[in-house]
């Protein structure tokens, strides 16, 4: 395993921890350091020099027509990613030892992808989680973008929620999301993409209680950190929700409607240039695309299928079915390329 180094810093997104693997890209210029509170997931090191972008790592570019050689989803390395996290992890509620663990190994596959990787800190109350009392505490978002993003440059957001219900071990809910989100970063890492894309694990998605307001902490925390420049160049945003359940071979595309249909349709489109049927999951805010699409942002939600284990301590990865991962990727991966 690469070792990670983490700073704090201030960076285009927010004031977050960034991190790297000994082989990615330095974080590119920095702003004054800061103290951030709470403890970080990871270990700390001093900050890096100030210089010229590398060029090494994912980089944004023109994007290339597809071809036969261009690399393609791997729905085991995706099965991977759900084992690690539901079946050796385990439950991982936003504020616990179990969450920090996952957030640092999130944070250690992006960076040996050669992303720059940010842990963006936000504190999250004491509440109830699906019957279950929880603490008020710290958490991070991890945020991977590529080495040479620019300021006001169009980007797309693909995110999906690390955390879990306190007695579930999520591996649908949302290891089978993290796991998409890790193999659409190495296909984006090697091969040029339409926008560049911005990966996100986001923090605390589950409930600590009813209503918007105790609900998504971590993608409202981001939202609401996003500069002017960066919410008017924001093209589309996907967030992956339980996309491993496969009743009836669909993939659900849903979206909370309140302005903009576009990114729900021109994912609908990329399915059907790949061949994979999808469903409709009516209007739908129970997921990180809510929080921006409240903010006026271009978002739509893709997974959704019910089933038996849904937050229980059942929701393990026999439940995730390799074929339906398939299927969402290559999805994906068509909405990214084309």
């Amino acid at each position: 395993m690469r070792a990670v180094r983490c700073v704090v810093a201030v960076v285009s997104l927010a004031a977050v921890t960034a991190c790297s693997g000994s082989s990615a890209p330095s974080a590119g210029p920095s702003a004054s350091t800061s103290t951030s509170s709470g403890t970080s997931p990871g270990p700390s090191a001093s900050v890096p020099s100030t210089g010229s972008t590398p060029s090494t790592g994912p980089t944004t570019g023109t994007a290339a027509p597809s071809n036969p050689a261009s690399p393609v989803f791997d729905r085991d390395a995706a099965m991977v990613t759900v084992r690690k996290l539901a079946g050796e992890i385990g439950p991982r509620e936003a504020t616990s030892p179990a969450f920090r663990q996952a957030a640092a190994w999130v944070a250690q596959q992006f960076a040996a992808r050669g992303y720059e990787v940010q842990r963006q800190s936000l504190h999250v109350p004491s509440g109830v989680s699906w019957g279950v009392p929880v603490d008020a505490g710290r958490t991070w978002n991890v945020i991977a973008r590529p080495s040479d993003l620019q300021p006001g440059q169009p980007y797309l957001v693909l995110g999906a929620h690390l955390d879990t219900v306190p007695q579930a071990p999520g591996a649908e809910d949302n290891a089978s999301g993290i796991g998409v989100v890790l193999e659409m970063a190495r296909l984006a890492a090697t091969t040029p993409t339409r926008l560049p894309v911005v990966f996100v694990a986001f923090a605390a998605e589950e409930p600590r209680g009813t209503g918007d307001a105790r609900h998504h902490y971590g993608s409202r925390d981001m939202v609401a950190r996003l500069t002017t420049s960066q919410r008017s160049s924001l093209r589309g945003m996907v967030a992956l929700d339980r996309v491993g359940a496969g009743a009836g071979r669909q993939v659900p595309i849903c979206n909370g409607r309140t302005r903009s249909t576009s990114t729900a349709r021109s994912l609908r489109q990329s399915a059907k240039t790949v061949g994979v049927a999808t469903r409709s999951c009516g209007v739908n805010r129970s997921s990180d695309h809510w929080s921006f699409e409240l903010a006026g942002l271009p978002a739509a939600r893709l997974g959704s299928t019910p089933y038996a284990e849904y937050h229980s301590a059942r929701d393990q990865p026999k439940v995730v079915e390799p074929a339906q991962l398939d299927r969402v990727g290559r999805v994906l991966w068509e909405w990214l390329r084309d």
